[in-house]
């Protein structure tokens, strides 16, 4: 059996792509039932003079006031004869043109202003704005009507009038967005290479302002065809013996006691049309929303979907001295037809007063592991599909919402990698950890407070109870992650899981935190679950730790066993870009290639592609762990040979 070299590369099938907007469009019911309206109505618009339709403008007064299914009259005729089908399908085609271009006009012009006043601002934004507040001083149906008033009545003019009344909707917008563009580090860096403005413009805030203006237009065209359709009701619109959908309204509403049918029916489809146009423009609001493109149209979940067909069954194997034992864990983001293998299939215990490290490259599966645990893991488009969270015998995957929301924050409590983004801006800290206690402790204010304030002090922010006080822009990156310690120790946890807490501080701070979480482990018996790229805090702080890679552990035992023994290629390659201290000669080796993706791993080891040791064999079948001893186990074929290298 042949070795091969480090240079060699199995073949990697293309991975596919994200579901498209066609794709996130289709999940949206209501969506596709409005594009279909649309559609329906726009075609038979569209080809309108292709069809066999009666003059929409002759009249016959012998036939007038003919009722629905009338022979050569489907629709029936109005008060002068005409054909009400054809008025309608020819009405459908002007109300929608007019709505359509003063949509188009109104974005162009609205969005020009925004783009400007958000970019130059000072004197520019003054203006323009003013100018907006006084368009929107009053009430926009009347000043339509006021402008068609100057202009005089016609179908040109309502289209200007509605058009002028909508820029501002456009330029409130986009300005929003535009001011927040201009202060991105992007932006900045295109004028420090000496692009010009209107290449800044163009190239990179109008891309970026494309989405919020498309969505609404999308929102829009709906109300400028019913507004328009208001406008020709009172005879400002489209005049005879041109019809439009609102002109034929107007003209049958003194009919409604002797011919109904002549104003219902393109009442009607006034409503039918305006419906569809709304729901299919909610729907792509929903798709081009950058936020929404992970494939989900719906909102997240309380707690992470569990696939319900799992077996509950308790795991053959089962320290009853563990505090928290998870079998199996296998949690799947997906995507359209993608299925990404986030976690899959991950086992450990924790015992009371133990520190558990789980290491590994970004995008291994650490954080998902530890947000699965409390069902933190969005859904959609996350899932657990398999597996047991078994905490003091418990299945936290078989309990409801409200036992995992006792749990959570209470008895098992989660540090966040970056506080500044999990706190909430619009409270003092001590509110917030005050908050903590009340929800699980029931205490009143007062007492919780005071609480806080204790919490504070006992993970050294000086001048607690001032500090108590401020929020959360008010303190350095050090302060607000012990502000997260103490909102994850506000309630006596037996478990405590670290997300990288210390990812973005600096050395000193580090240290601090790191101290202060092992003095706190210690006296208070907490068990941790710490998550971080650094082998130096492992060795200082963990009495075992876990290696994942491609959402699998590769190597799992004793802190000590590892260190002195790693086992797994991976393991071994990730000690060596370590810098070692007094070893200046050392050379530090970086890992060649990149992870797999999650939705196409290869066959075999899914560190083949990467490792120096890797052989036919480990491109085939399934690699399971191998006992090493009582505590130490690693995935891997040629664990002698990388034990000997």
């Amino acid at each position: 059996m042949g070795e091969t070299t480090a240079d060699q590369r199995v073949e990697v099938k293309p991975v596919s792509r994200r579901p498209g907007v066609w794709a996130r469009l289709r999940r949206n019911h209501l969506a596709v039932f409005g594009l279909v309206i649309v559609a329906v109505i726009g075609l038979i618009a569209l080809l309108a003079p292709l069809l066999p339709l009666a003059d929409p403008d002759a009249t016959d007064l012998s036939n007038r006031l003919q009722t629905p299914f009338t022979e050569g009259h489907l629709l029936g005729t109005d008060h002068l004869g005409r054909d009400i089908l054809s008025r309608i399908v020819w009405g459908a085609r002007v109300s929608l043109a007019v709505g359509i271009v003063a949509t188009l006009i109104a974005a162009i012009i609205g969005s020009l202003m925004g783009i400007l006043a958000g970019f130059y601002g000072r004197w520019l934004d003054n203006l323009l704005m003013r100018s907006i507040d006084m368009v929107m001083a009053f009430p926009y149906m009347l000043l339509a009507l006021a402008i068609v008033a100057v202009l005089g009545p016609g179908l040109m003019n309502a289209l200007f009038a509605i058009a002028i009344v909508n820029i501002p909707f456009f330029a409130r917008s986009v300005r929003g967005v535009t001011l927040g563009l201009v202060r991105q580090e992007y932006v900045d860096a295109a004028r420090l290479s000496g692009l010009s403005d209107p290449r800044i413009l163009g190239g990179e805030i109008l891309p970026n302002v494309l989405p919020v203006i498309i969505i609404t237009m999308s929102t829009t065209v709906g109300w400028m065809i019913l507004e328009t359709a208001g406008l020709s009701f009172l005879g400002l619109g489209a005049q005879p013996p041109q019809a439009d959908l609102g002109s034929m309204l107007g003209e049958g509403r003194k009919l409604m006691i002797t011919a109904p049918h002549v104003a219902t029916i393109p009442g009607l489809v006034i409503l039918v049309l305006v419906i569809g146009i709304n729901l299919l423009g909610d729907g792509l609001r929903d798709v081009l929303d950058p936020r929404l493109k992970a494939g989900a149209l719906v909102r997240p979940s309380a707690t992470t979907e569990v696939d319900r067909k799992l077996k509950t069954a308790p795991p053959a194997k089962k320290e009853h001295q563990a505090l928290l034992n998870v079998d199996n864990l296998k949690t799947h983001f997906i995507l359209g037809g993608d299925i990404y293998k986030a976690v899959d299939g991950v086992d450990f215990q924790l015992k009371p007063g133990e520190c558990l490290g789980i290491v590994g490259e970004s995008g291994c599966g650490k954080s998902v592991t530890a947000l699965s645990l409390l069902g933190l893991v969005p859904s959609p488009p996350g899932r657990i599909v398999d597996g047991r969270i078994d905490y003091r015998d418990k299945n936290l995957l078989d309990i409801s919402i409200e036992r995992l929301s006792r749990i959570r924050g209470n008895h098992i409590s989660y540090i966040f990698q970056d506080p500044l983004t999990t706190l909430n801006p619009l409270f003092s800290v001590g509110e917030q950890i005050a908050e903590a206690i009340r929800r699980h402790q029931g205490l009143g204010r007062k007492p919780a407070m005071r609480r806080a304030i204790e919490l504070m002090q006992t993970v050294q922010i000086p001048n607690a109870r001032e500090r108590a006080q401020a929020y959360p822009h008010e303190l350095s990156g050090g302060m607000r992650q012990r502000i997260g310690i103490a909102m994850a120790l506000a309630n006596d946890p037996e478990i405590i899981i670290a997300d990288e807490p210390t990812t973005a501080l600096d050395v000193t701070v580090q240290a601090e935190i790191l101290k202060l979480l092992d003095t706190l482990r210690r006296e208070q018996q907490l068990a941790l679950i710490f998550i971080t790229h650094d082998f130096g805090v492992v060795g200082e702080l963990c009495d075992r730790m876990l290696v994942m890679y491609a959402g699998r552990v590769v190597e799992t035992g004793t802190t000590d066993e590892i260190f002195a023994r790693p086992s797994h290629p991976y393991t071994r390659q990730l000690m060596q870009c370590v810098p070692e201290l007094g070893q200046a000669d050392r050379k530090i080796n970086a890992i060649h290639g990149l992870p797999p993706a999650v939705n196409d791993l290869p066959p075999g080891c899914a560190f083949a592609e990467r490792c120096n040791y890797a052989i036919d064999a480990c491109h085939r079948g399934e690699i399971e762990l191998e006992s090493l001893g009582a505590t130490h186990a690693a995935r891997c074929i040629r664990i002698e040979k990388v034990r000997k290298s």
